[in-house]
């Protein structure tokens, strides 16, 4: 297919609120701020949001069929490196601690975690399938002064 299928494109826009404080919404409108400052995620951390978001979306819709948890969360890690004065972050973890009523649904459901959890890291979560991967990041430059462009 050599013409890109817009219906794949999947985008957000940042904005400025304030020194090191950001909005950034989705086409259908869904906001959230963060940053470096008091009560907000950093960069890293909503990386660390998205490849646990991600994962759970992927056991979540499948084991709620059976049961509803009684409790459901899901840490994500990493380690931050610099190397050669650039920075990154190495061994990302995330461990799933779900707890499902005693009954043959929940018991069905909470059998079914590990191999969701697999199946999501080696085939559906785009997020650390990408992060994995190691796609490129490309990116362009325009500056005004004045709302004049240079």
């Amino acid at each position: 297919m050599s013409e890109k299928d817009d219906s794949m494109v999947r985008s957000v826009e940042l904005t400025r609120t304030s020194t090191a404080v950001y909005t950034v919404r989705n086409a259908a409108g869904a906001q959230i701020q963060f940053g470096h400052g008091e009560g907000l995620l950093s960069p890293v951390e909503l990386l660390l949001a998205a490849i646990a978001g991600c994962s759970s979306i992927d056991v979540d819709t499948v084991t709620a069929r059976s049961a509803e948890p009684t409790s459901y969360t899901v840490e994500a890690s990493g380690n931050k490196l610099v190397e050669d004065g650039a920075t990154r972050v190495d061994n990302l973890h995330i461990s799933f601690n779900v707890d499902f009523p005693d009954t043959e649904g929940g018991r069905k459901a909470a059998g079914m975690v590990e191999r969701l959890a697999a199946l999501s890291h080696d085939k559906y979560c785009t997020v650390s399938r990408t992060v994995e991967r190691g796609t490129p990041v490309s990116h362009e430059v325009n500056v005004s002064i004045g709302g004049v462009s240079g």
